[in-house]
C-alpha cells in the first residue's frame, strides 16, 4: 500500500482563497407543507395525468 503524503511539498504557495476557518453550521431545512398531498421528491412517486410513475 502506498503510504499518502502527510505534508506539502517546499514548492507549494495555497491560494488566497483558502482559510483555516471551519465550515459553517448547516441549515435546517424548512418543513414546508405539499398542498397537493405527498411530495413525490419525498417519496418518489410522481402523478402524471393521473397514473403515478417512478423514474
Amino acid at each position: 500500500m502506498t503510504k499518502r503524503a502527510t505534508q506539502r511539498p517546499a514548492a507549494f504557495t495555497k491560494p488566497a482563497h483558502w482559510t483555516n476557518d471551519p465550515a459553517p453550521q448547516p441549515v435546517k431545512a424548512k418543513d414546508e407543507s405539499d398542498p397537493d398531498g405527498l411530495s413525490p421528491t419525498r417519496y418518489g412517486d410522481w402523478v402524471q395525468k393521473g397514473i403515478a410513475i417512478d423514474f
